[in-house]
Order: structure tokens, then sequence, then C-alpha cells
């Protein structure tokens, strides 16, 4: 009883106010409850229109339907999801889309292309984070209307500024921020000009597999089945409880109260493989580990001590020693299995070096800045390993642990000198990650365009202008050769050091079938998943 006490304190999941079958969990989870443990103290909202976060973008994927979406056993192919057909004009400005006939949100109500306007025209009023994947294709709040618009029923015409690549505006629209929302739903809970906002950061209303139930901050998001939904779930509710420690998800998933464990340790997961009681999934990710640094901090901004912090850190023992099943090497910021990524390795542990680069930068004997990351494992353990790293060229960070969501937040405010982060690509498409860290178009406060570049103070004209080129480059090879351009020179230039490839692991009871992990965040799939 001590033993599953100490659990429950472990997990920081005690709370009295679940209902009977969160109760019944605790013992066994019940036939048609799925308990999945997981880290998800990262979500700050699971609006579509504003979440831009690991878990949310997750949770969003299966609640939400978009125009277009990408499968996972092959995720370069576009599909429709409630879009059927789409075409482009001569000039590539004007694109048009039909909508599946039967498509229905949770309420019964069949999704229309009103709600498809709506949707997008939310996005792009509201200009959260992840607004700038729509708003690049010159929609505005003054011109929407114009823009994104209506014809009948079952037809959306959407017209972009400039020519543009059907590809590209396809895979953009298959992101988590092109989630369609039930119009009359959202905009019946509209406070002032919020767009249904405050409201829609805890409820949903979609037409995706899911509903969401309730979710409590740092606690458990619940999700119940979509009765009209065209892909039906298989199991009528899915519980995400918050699980921080390792090892506390795998006593959990032995014991019976968790059916799938999220963010087991790399020994954890070897003692479990040879287990038949479980079954251990994984698949690479579009989702990198990196550091930045910003460059509002006037040593950080030398470009000899970003060099030397990227020299200063091992790699490989990080990888081997930390996150042998969980992570690669990995140093691009294009993951692995994008077009264009590099997979070369040009940074290792070189102490000398780098302790020269500081010296030249006039600072023989290091410094002290911040340095803010997630608390939990394996990211926490992978923050004192660089602690160490940077401790021995003279650099002495003060640590700074804390939920996901509050290191989040403060690199959006632009406060933290060094931060250690997370990013998951949108969509696949090289210009998802290459806008994220090689563009900066303004680099004011009140920017329209907040992207990782930009949150590091990183002022980059020539390097947005190329990457601006990348993306309207019709010609494949040509396309491909630019990123590989921009990513090398990226590696010497920019206030990042990017360090890991995600190798998401999860592993489920052998009773469990049907987890899909996607190689983006939004095409983790729960629809299929079921107990035997």
């Amino acid at each position: 009883m001590t033993t599953r006490r100490n659990l429950m304190a472990a997990a920081g999941t005690a709370f009295l106010s679940w209902d009977v079958a969160v109760r019944a969990a605790q013992a066994q989870t019940p036939p048609g409850v799925l308990v999945m443990a997981k880290q998800i103290d990262d979500i700050i909202t699971l609006d579509p229109a504003e979440s831009f976060e690991y878990t949310g973008g997750e949770i969003c994927g299966n609640v939400y339907q978009r125009l277009t979406t990408t499968p996972n056993e092959d995720p370069s192919r576009l599909t429709g999801d409630l879009a059927e057909s789409w075409t482009a004009s001569n000039d590539a400005k004007t694109f048009t889309f039909r909508l599946k006939d039967g498509q229905k949100f949770a309420s019964g109500k069949e999704v229309t292309a009103e709600d498809v306007v709506y949707s997008l025209q939310r996005v792009v009023a509201l200009n959260k984070s992840p607004a700038f994947i729509i708003n690049q294709f010159g929609f505005t709040k003054d011109n929407m209307a114009q823009t994104i618009r209506a014809t009948d029923p079952r037809t959306v015409v959407l017209t972009t500024a400039e020519p543009t690549a059907t590809s590209f505006l396809l895979y953009c629209l298959s992101a988590a921020v092109g989630s369609i929302v039930e119009k009359a739903t959202v905009s019946a809970r509209a406070q002032g000009d919020d767009w249904g906002n405050a409201w829609m950061k805890g409820n949903s209303a979609g037409s995706g597999p899911y509903s969401i139930v309730s979710w409590r901050a740092s606690e458990a998001v619940t999700l119940q089945a979509n009765p009209n939904a065209a892909r039906p779930a298989a199991t009528r509710r899915i519980i995400i409880r918050h699980v921080a420690d390792p090892s506390a998800q795998l006593l959990g998933l032995q014991r019976g109260d968790y059916d799938i464990a999220r963010n087991l340790a790399s020994d954890q997961i070897r003692t479990l493989s040879g287990d038949n009681r479980y079954t251990v999934l994984s698949q690479r990710k579009a989702s990198l580990i990196y550091i930045a640094m910003n460059q509002k901090n006037p040593i950080l901004a030398k470009p000899q001590v970003r060099q030397a912090i990227k020299m200063a850190i091992d790699y490989e023992g990080i990888q081997k020693n930390i996150v042998p099943s969980n992570y690669a090497v990995h140093q691009a910021f294009l993951p692995e299995g994008l077009p264009g990524a590099l997979t070369e390795k040009p940074f290792k542990a070189d102490v000398e070096a780098a302790k020269r680069l500081l010296a030249e930068a006039g600072h023989p004997d290091g410094f002290e800045c911040s340095f803010d990351f997630f608390s939990g494992a394996p990211v926490g353990d992978i923050a004192q390993a660089v602690q160490a790293n940077l401790a021995a060229i003279g650099i002495r960070p003060r640590m700074l642990p804390g939920e996901m969501r509050a290191v989040i937040t403060k690199t959006r405010a632009r406060q933290h000198d060094l931060a250690l982060l997370r990013w998951g690509s949108d969509y696949f498409d090289p210009h998802s990650n290459a806008e994220a860290f090689s563009m900066n178009p303004d680099n004011g406060d009140d920017a329209r365009n907040k992207t990782l570049a930009w949150r590091s103070a990183w002022e980059i004209p020539e390097l947005t202008a190329r990457t601006i080129a990348a993306v309207k480059e019709t010609d494949t090879e040509k396309r491909v050769a630019m990123y590989e351009d921009l990513q090398r020179d990226h590696q010497k230039q920019s206030p990042f050091a990017i360090m890991l490839q995600e190798l998401e692991v999860a592993v489920t009871r052998n009773n469990v079938r049907g987890l899909s992990i996607g190689v983006i965040n939004d095409r983790t799939n729960y629809a299929a998943i079921a107990k035997a």
C-alpha cells in the first residue's frame, strides 16, 4: 500500500474530482476505457488556432479534421481529409476545394464550407503562435473576407497573394492549425472579439474521432469517442494522465494502471522489449532537441561564443549514455526524413577549441548565464550533461528547471539566455523548419511572424531572403540544394545548437492494438486503439 501511495505522489495525479472510470483505472483499466501515461505539462491550450506544443498538437490531431492530411505509412503523400478534391488556377493563386459529403461534427451537424471559412479566418484574426503557417500566404484580417470564402455549402475558395505551389499550400493546410471547428458552437461561446478562444482552450468543437471531456493542467486530459465521426473510434474513452517520472510510468504499466506508457527511459525500454507481456512501438520523428541562445544577451550575440557552445557539447556521449533508445545525434535544422535534410555532424566535443573561441570573444575566463529547461526526464538529464560540458570551458549556467509550458512561455517572451527546447515540424515540407529556424523578417517585439529565430532575437535579413527564395523554387533538385546550403550556413552562424532527433517509443500492454505514432506530432492517431 505504501508503494502505491508513493507511485501516486510521484505521478502527481492524486486528485478527487475524476469520474468513476478514472478511479477504476487506478486499479485496472476497465473495458472501453484506455489509460495512457504521458508527460503532458507542455499543454498551454487545446484551441487548434493557438496550440503549438507537442501534446496539444497530438490531441488536436485526434479531435479535428483538416482539409488535407498525410498518412503515417507515407508521410510525404497528401490526401483529402475533409476535402474530396481540389484544383488550382493557371496563375497558381486561386485554389478551390470541394468537401466530402457526410462529414459530421460531434454535435451531429454536417461540416460545411462555412465552417471551413470560419475556422481559417479565425486563425488569421486571432494571429496566435501557429498562425504564420496560414498567414504566410498573404491572408490578413483586412482581406480575409475576400481571400477565404465559400461559394456554396461544399465549396471553399482560397486566394493567395502570390503564385503558390499547390503541394506547399496543401501541406500547410494539413497542419494542426488548419483544423476545422464548428462555427455555430464556437461563435456562440465568443467573448468580445476572442472568437471563442477562452472557451476553446479546454473544450472542443471538431469532427475527428474524439472530443474533449476535460483538461486539467499537469493532471489529465479525458477524451470521448465522437459517435458521428467518419473515422469511428475503437475505444469509447481515453484518459491521458500526466506522469512526469518514467519510473512511475513503468510501474503503473506493470501493475495494469496504464495501458500505454509514452515516456519510458532507454533502459526500461530495453527491459520490456524482451517481455511478451508488452509491445514496443517506435517511430523516427520530425522532432529535434536544441539549445537556443538569446541574442539580446550581448555575450551570446558574439559568433565565437555561439560556436564555442556548439563545440563544448558531447553529443555522442549524451546520446549514448542518456537516450540511446529515444534519440539519435542530429545537428541540422531539417530532421532526417524531410527532403533536403543534412545528416552531416560537424560538431563534436572539443574543449580546447571551444576555450580558444571564448578567448577570441574576450571571455577567457568564461561567463555566467541563465539556462532554462524542462525538469522532467530525459530533458532534465540532458540539461545536467550540457551544464557539465559548458562548465568544462568556463561557462557557468544558472540552472532554471521548470514545467515545459513555463519554459516555452518564457522563450516566447524572449526572456531566456540559454534554453533547452524541443521543436517538431508542423507539416512534411522543409519550409516548416526552415521558416522557424532561419527566417526573421521583423525583429521587433511586436512582430507578426514570431519564429524561433525571432524568439532568440536573431536578425538575419540575408538568410531570411534565401529561405523565402527556397520555398518559391519550383525545381525540386535546386530546392533541395538550397536547403542543404542553408543548413550548412545555419550551422556556422546560428544561435542554435541542434543536438538530437527524437526516436519516439511507446510501450503498450499486449492486449492493446492500434496506436499509430506519427512522424509529425498531430499525426499520432488514437482512433484504431483497442483493447482485447
